[in-house]
């Protein structure tokens, strides 16, 4: 009895402690529901209570709940970072090719995009007089992974006169897109409670007009997401196809001298004899056609003239 007594003794003292903090906390709720049905909230209260919310809301919340969306979505940020294992790359070139047939080498091309499941978005192409195919402009789509080997397959076309390519890295751009769209949907869902407890007018309007501005941000994103999307996952190429004897020519280098100087000046001479001979040629048949009708008409009126002058 006496190894046992403290063991008895520790138990009832807890026991006591637990009845009493039981009964400590049973006033204590009752309290509070006595005082809740003595005095309850009236309409009129409530009504300026949910106004109240909803002004700070809209004053302070606005920026304050959209900030606090954003440091939230701050760890989904950086998630989807972690997630990206592929940066987003936009990549564009650039293929001048030379052949001694535009048209085959355009259809060439064209089985290039089709071999990397791409296409051909734009197109243009020239012909001369006879109805020949002079040169040619392609614009192709191709997936982005496939990049580099389709540059080098269509840089072995035809000849290679020139060829460029550049990537951006839009990484952060994406992982911001994304996580600034998600801060946005939780922002509308949260207006759209506020205005299902809206209970005025006044209140619904003043909530609707921050839902529209919210909406149309998201709208924004969106469609900023989406063109990521299409240029980070189709890589364009714009290749030039022109006929291989219109290679540029260098100017040719200029002399000087003697020499130099006498064929210049017979050009010139040349070119100044040229020209009076156009002139001649142009003004030789109003000449002879003056002469024509000229010679009649003198001869009608010279005894006419003769009489005058005898007259006078």
């Amino acid at each position: 009895m006496d190894a046992t007594s403290p063991r008895l003794l520790l138990a009832g003292t807890c026991l006591a402690l637990l009845t009493t903090l039981s009964a400590c906390s049973g006033s204590g709720g009752g309290s509070d529901s006595s005082s809740g049905e003595a005095a309850p909230m009236s309409g009129a209260d409530s009504a300026v209570e949910d106004r109240a919310g909803r002004n700070a809301f809209s004053s302070a919340g606005g920026s304050t709940d959209e900030s606090v969306a954003e440091a939230g979505g701050a760890e989904a940020g950086a998630v989807d970072a972690v997630e990206a294992q592929q940066p987003a790359l936009i990549s564009t070139g650039t293929v001048s090719l030379r052949s001694d047939d535009v048209a085959d080498t355009r259809f060439d091309v064209q089985k290039v995009a089709d071999r990397y499941r791409g296409q051909v978005t734009d197109s243009e192409t020239r012909t001369d007089q006879e109805g020949e195919v002079r040169d040619a402009r392609l614009v192709l789509r191709v997936p982005s992974a496939e990049f580099t080997e389709a540059m080098d397959e269509l840089e072995k076309v035809a000849d290679l006169d020139a060829s460029t390519s550049t990537s951006e890295d839009v990484t952060t751009q994406v992982v911001d897109t994304r996580v600034r769209i998600r801060v946005q949907r939780a922002s509308i869902a949260r207006i759209e409670e506020l205005l299902q407890r809206a209970g005025s007018i006044r209140d619904v309007v003043a909530v609707e007009q921050q839902l529209t501005q919210r909406q149309e941000r998201l709208n924004s994103l969106l469609r900023q997401q989406a063109y990521l999307a299409d240029q980070t996952s189709m890589s364009t190429i714009t290749v030039h196809v022109e006929p291989a004897d219109a290679a540029r020519t260098e100017p040719e280098p200029v002399e000087a001298g003697f020499l130099s100087g006498l064929r210049a000046g017979w050009d010139g001479l040349t070119t100044v004899l040229l020209g009076l001979a156009t002139v001649t040629g142009a003004v030789l048949p109003f000449v002879a056609l003056g002469l024509l009708l000229g010679a009649p008409a003198w001869l009608l009126l010279r005894p006419v003239v003769r009489r005058r002058r005898a007259a006078a």
